[in-house]
């Protein structure tokens, strides 16, 4: 019988060895960028005021960077969204999804709000330093509280830390929204700032947040990198039974890594009711939570680069905020779209910086699979001939 003929597909997917950092960060600038051209176009199609589609490059950087205000709010929304996704990062390296993050962000705010609230409605004047002293221990305690509750159950039940996590959001914008009906019975649905308590004023009402997430960065940074606590959750995020093996309490760092998570969110919490809107809503979270799952991913879970992604969110953001202003988007949608497209750009070049397409008798693939062209002298690797 004649010989059977090796038959190989048209490619396969190969990983690569590694891109030198310049490559790597020239690759994600072109996607960014040709992200933003294709969502240029699609705005220009979409609106007869948008003559070039590069007029809505200027009108993005006007909306983050147009006017000194606007750029200390820029700053300040980067920050957030940074301590937000800082928040996420021990427990994602540890392997524990926790989704929850917009319902510690928001219990922590309604428990603020529920203090100087209540220092604001009482009879008997209430010195604010004191309001402050117990927002931060209430509000970041509450934080605490609503990331360790799935945290227990996951260490010593098991349950699923994905869904448990998002069903807390829920509760928490759930208990908002009975407490602003009891707040407000008029049936406004929202709460007058309560200007007279909260943070102190540094500067201005942002300066106070960017420099709390500085501090929180650089703190992430070395626990994840120097410490003890964070060799121990990277070993776990590998293999639980490498751990225990290794003498390490799981269940112990589940939960201590959670409660660091929660802590940060309630610090956000805190800032945004405390120092910022000086109020609470269901959305106060500003769908940070979710957003900081994504800046978190594509930084590989680095907090340096961490940084980088969620600026690079934030700008586009407000960019497109203001784009919806200049030319006649009377929804959020643009936003949302134009965020798609750049998140799919991104994804669609982090693949290919990991992987390569080898194809058919190609060189490579002949090394990688240990065959040859037909008719050619070396058969399948391992072969009788």
């Amino acid at each position: 019988m004649a010989e059977s003929k090796v038959r190989e597909p048209l490619f396969h997917v190969v990983k690569r060895e590694g891109l030198p950092i310049w490559k790597t960060l020239l690759v994600y600038a072109a996607a960014i960028v040709g992200g933003l051209l294709l969502v240029s176009i699609f705005c220009a199609v979409c609106s007869e005021d948008i003559d070039n589609p590069l007029e809505m490059f200027s009108s993005m950087f006007d909306g983050a960077f147009g006017t000194e205000r606007r750029i200390w709010i820029f700053v300040r929304e980067g920050a957030l969204l940074l301590g937000v996704s800082l928040a996420l990062l021990p427990a994602f390296k540890m392997r524990f999804w926790n989704l929850g993050a917009n319902g510690q962000i928001v219990i922590s705010c309604l428990v603020c709000y529920s203090i100087m609230n209540w220092a604001n409605t009482s009879e008997t004047p209430i010195p604010n330093a004191i309001v402050v002293i117990m927002i931060i221990l209430f509000g970041v305690g509450a934080g605490i509280v609503w990331a360790a509750i799935p945290a227990v159950f996951k260490a010593f039940f098991g349950t699923n830390e994905t869904l448990f996590t998002l069903m807390m959001n829920y509760i928490a914008q759930g208990l908002v929204t009975v407490m602003i009906t009891i707040w407000a019975p008029t049936g406004s649905g929202s709460l007058s700032p309560i200007k007279n308590y909260g943070l102190p004023n540094v500067i201005n009402e942002h300066f106070l947040a960017i420099l709390t997430i500085s501090l929180i960065t650089v703190f992430i940074f070395f626990y994840l990198a120097k410490s003890k606590h964070g060799y121990e959750l990277a070993v776990v995020g590998e293999s639980e039974k490498t751990a225990k093996y290794a003498g390490i309490n799981v269940k112990l760092v589940t939960i201590r890594t959670l409660i660091l998570s929660g802590a940060i969110c309630g610090i956000v919490g805190l800032l945004i009711t405390g120092g910022i809107s000086h109020s609470v809503s269901s959305v106060s979270h500003n769908n940070m939570g979710f957003t900081a799952i994504m800046t978190s991913w594509l930084a590989g879970f680095n907090p340096l680069i961490t940084i980088a992604t969620s600026f690079l969110i934030t700008f586009i953001s407000l960019g497109m905020g203001q784009v919806r202003q200049d030319f006649g988007f009377y929804n959020d949608a643009i936003a949302n779209v134009a965020l798609g497209i750049v998140y799919f750009f991104i994804i669609a070049c982090h693949f290919f910086i990991n992987y390569k397409l080898v194809f058919r008798n190609s060189k490579h693939l002949e090394e990688k699979m240990g065959i040859t062209t037909v008719g050619g002298e070396k058969g399948k690797k391992g072969g009788n001939g």
